[in-house]
C-alpha cells in the first residue's frame, strides 16, 4: 500500500486531495494545524474509504516544522511514495499596509518549508527509486502582483525551485510538478478577505475539479499543471504583456 503526505488538508484543495488519493486507495499522512478537524478528517476518511489515515498537528511557520514532522515518520517507519505541499495562506494588500509579521510566516510556510521537507522526503524516494512531488503554485506564479507581492513572489520560488528538481531528477523514477491554480472556491480567499474581488467572482473552479485534472497529470510525471482554460489564458497573456498593463490589470482584479 502506497502513502501520500498531505499538507494542508482541512479544507479547500487539501481536502479535495486527501478524498481523491483516499479513493485511490492510498494511507494517508495528513498534516495541519486543527486537531479537532484533523481528528474528524481521520474518522471520515477511515469510515468512508477504508484506508490508513494518521495526522500531524503542526504549524507550518514554525522553523521546526518540517523536523517534527519527519520525526513522526521516523517514528512510525512509513515509506512516503507521494509528497503534495498544498499548505499556504495569503496577505492581501499594498505592501506598505500589510502585515510584516504574516509575510514573513509565509515566507517561512512557503519557502523555507517546503524547500525542507522537500529535501528530506526526497532523499528517501531517491533510495526507493520512486515518488511523486506535487508543490502548489499560483497563476501567480507568473505574474507579480501588485497588492499581492510577497504571496506570488513566494509561488514564483515554488515554480523555480520545481522545474530546476525536474531538471536533476531525470530519470530518477521520481516527478516534480507544479500546479498554478486560478481562484478556486475555498476558504482561503476569505481568511485573505478576497472574497468579494473580481479575481474571485470569474471562472471560480471547484476544488475537486482542480484536484482531478492535478492527480491524472502528478502521476503521468507532468511538470506543470495549469487547470481551467481561463487560467491557462490568463497566464498565457501575462508573458505577452508588458509588465506595466499586468500590473493594472491585477489591481483591477484584487479591488
Amino acid at each position: 500500500m502506497k502513502t501520500v503526505l498531505i499538507t494542508g488538508t482541512t479544507s479547500g484543495i487539501g481536502k479535495a486531495f486527501a478524498e481523491k488519493f483516499a479513493d485511490e486507495g492510498y494511507d494517508l499522512i495528513l498534516v495541519a494545524r486543527n486537531e479537532q478537524k484533523l481528528k474528524q478528517q481521520q474518522a471520515a476518511l477511515q469510515e468512508t474509504y477504508h484506508v490508513a489515515v494518521r495526522y500531524i498537528v503542526q504549524d507550518l511557520t514554525q522553523e521546526s516544522a518540517a523536523g517534527l514532522i519527519m520525526a513522526d515518520i521516523d517514528k512510525w517507519k512509513v515509506t512516503i511514495d507521494v509528497l503534495v505541499n498544498n499548505a499556504g495562506f495569503n496577505e492581501c494588500g499594498f505592501f506598505v499596509d500589510t502585515s510584516l509579521d504574516r509575510e514573513l510566516e509565509m515566507i517561512n510556510m512557503h519557502i523555507r518549508f517546503v524547500t525542507e521537507l522537500t529535501k528530506r522526503i526526497l532523499v528517501h524516494m531517491k533510495e526507493n527509486g520512486y515518488g511523486r512531488i506535487l508543490n502548489v503554485g499560483s497563476t501567480g506564479s507568473f505574474i507579480p502582483s501588485p497588492t499581492d507581492a510577497v504571496y506570488s513572489a513566494t509561488k514564483a520560488y515554488i515554480m523555480s525551485f520545481s522545474n530546476a528538481l525536474c531538471g536533476e531528477l531525470g530519470k530518477a523514477g521520481i516527478k516534480v510538478t507544479t500546479l498554478c491554480p486560478g481562484a478556486t472556491e475555498t476558504e482561503f480567499a476569505a481568511k485573505a478577505n478576497i472574497q468579494n474581488t473580481l479575481l474571485f467572482r470569474i471562472a471560480v473552479m471547484k476544488p475537486e475539479k482542480v484536484v482531478g485534472i492535478a492527480y491524472r497529470k502528478m502521476m503521468k510525471g507532468r511538470r506543470l499543471v495549469i487547470p481551467g482554460i481561463y487560467n491557462k489564458l490568463l497566464v498565457l497573456f501575462s508573458k505577452v504583456m508588458p509588465i506595466s498593463l499586468t500590473n493594472r490589470i491585477t489591481i483591477l482584479m484584487m479591488k
